[in-house]
C-alpha cells in the first residue's frame, strides 16, 4: 500500500516509518498541516494515517491546526481514501467528531503497531472490495500473511517483486497504467523508472509460469493479472 503518515512527533513518526516499511509500504511521512495538505492533494494514497493536533507549518510556530479541519475538506472534495485517525484524544465525544468528520476508523494513543497495521488492512479491505486472499488461476496472494503460493507450493519473491504483483492483484481483475503502478512504487524521494518496472514486470513473469496467471501488457493501457486460458 502507499499511505499518508501525518506525525508531528519525530520519534514516533520514525518508528511508524520503519515498522510500515518493514511490512511493505511505500510510506509519505508529513510533520505539519501545510505539508499534509499539498501530499493528499497531488498525491493518490491507498491510506492515511492521520494524527489531529499538527503544526501549521513549522515546528517553531506555536500555532496549532487541526487535522479535522483537514479531513473535512477533503471529504468535502469527494475524496474516500481511508482515514485511521491516531491521536491522544480519546474521549468520546472527541472519537465521536472523528468519526462525524469523516475517519473510517480512530485508534487512541499509545497503540501497538501490529493493530495499526491491521486495522490499515481491514480498511483497505472494505474500500477496495478485497479478502485477505486473491487468487487467480492456481496463483494466491496471502496479504495477511505476504505470501504467494502457487498451488499451495510457496514462492519466494524479493520485497520489490511482491510489491509489483501486490498492487497488480489488489483488486483483481483491473487494469493498472504505468504511471499508476510507478506511482504505487515510488515515494516523494524518488520515482521509479519505467525501465526499472519493465524489469520487475519481466522477472515475475518468468516466476509466473505454470502459474496459471499471467500478467498482460495492453498496449497503450496498462498491465493486466489475468487467469491463462487453455
Amino acid at each position: 500500500m502507499r499511505i499518508l503518515l501525518v506525525e508531528d512527533d519525530p520519534v514516533l513518526q520514525a518508528v511508524m516509518l520503519r515498522s510500515l516499511a518493514d511490512a511493505g509500504h511505500r510510506v509519505d511521512p508529513a510533520s505539519d498541516l501545510a505539508t499534509a495538505v499539498h501530499l493528499w492533494r497531488v498525491q493518490a494514497f491507498d491510506a492515511v494515517l492521520l494524527d489531529l493536533n499538527l503544526p501549521l507549518a513549522d515546528r517553531q510556530s506555536a500555532d496549532m491546526g487541526s487535522g479535522l479541519t483537514l479531513l473535512r475538506e477533503m471529504r468535502a472534495k469527494g475524496d474516500k481514501t481511508p482515514v485511521l485517525v491516531l491521536t491522544a484524544r480519546n474521549r468520546t465525544d472527541e472519537r465521536i467528531a472523528g468519526l462525524d468528520a469523516g475517519a473510517d476508523d480512530y485508534l487512541g494513543k499509545p497503540f501497538d503497531l501490529a493493530e495499526v497495521e491491521a486495522r490499515l488492512r481491514a480498511l483497505v479491505r472494505r474500500s477496495q472490495g478485497t479478502d485477505d486472499q486473491t487468487q487467480v488461476g492456481q496463483l494466491v496472494l496471502d496479504r495477511k500473511g505476504r505470501r504467494v503460493l502457487v498451488a499451495a507450493e510457496e514462492l519466494v519473491l524479493p520485497a520489490r517483486e511482491l510489491e509489483v504483483l501486490w498492487e497488480l492483484m489488489t483488486p483483481p481483475g483491473r487494469t493498472l497504467s504505468k504511471k499508476d503502478l510507478s506511482n504505487k512504487l515510488s515515494d516523494f524521494d524518488g520515482a521509479l523508472a519505467d525501465n526499472a518496472l519493465e524489469a520487475f514486470i519481466s522477472r515475475l513473469r518468468k516466476k509466473l509460469l505454470h502459474s496459471g496467471a499471467s500478467i498482460r501488457t495492453l498496449r497503450g493501457i496498462g498491465y493486466l493479472m489475468e487467469e491463462e486460458r487453455p
